[in-house]
């Protein structure tokens, strides 16, 4: 494979956006989780904003693990895999519609801080197509994080 990337960024990036696709998939889940058991007075709006969430979500995998794929890169893909790159936790329990809006806060913003953390390998070896999508990444996560804490403002 000779895209311009040595094996060696590619891999170190391929191992960054597993993370993210890890984080992703496991925010995917959570957010999927809180549509299905949000209840009280705000059920309505969050039952359809959370579906917007991860319809969004659920997009945003294929892209990220399509991006390993082009590097020369398996994708992970099964619960364990996830389980051991994610940074993000699993909800326990059902909690409050308004301690469900915190959790996914917490997750946007960890997703912020996944894909940054990957821009010093990407820009170091001229990525841009990466670099790209972590943007487009981020700009959807801070709006999202954004969005929710508003929910939160007394």
């Amino acid at each position: 494979m000779d895209i311009g990337i040595n094996e060696q960024d590619r891999q170190e990036i391929a191992n960054g956006l597993s993370r993210l696709l890890a984080d992703t998939y496991t925010l995917y889940l959570k957010t999927h989780n809180f549509h299905w058991n949000v209840t009280g007075p705000m059920f309505q709006t969050l039952h359809l904003m959370f579906e917007q969430h991860y319809n969004e979500l659920a997009l945003a995998v294929d892209l990220v693990a399509e991006r390993i794929r082009a590097l020369g890169h398996y994708a992970p893909g099964s619960y364990a895999e996830y389980a051991r790159l994610a940074s993000i936790p699993e909800a326990n329990g059902v909690p409050s519609a308004e301690d469900m809006i915190r959790q996914l806060v917490d997750g946007h913003e960890t997703l912020c801080r996944t894909a940054r953390s990957i821009f010093p390998i990407v820009e170091k070896a001229s990525d841009e197509p990466t670099a790209d999508l972590l943007t487009q990444r981020l700009q959807v996560h801070e709006k999202t994080a954004w969005m929710l804490r508003s929910l939160l403002a007394r």
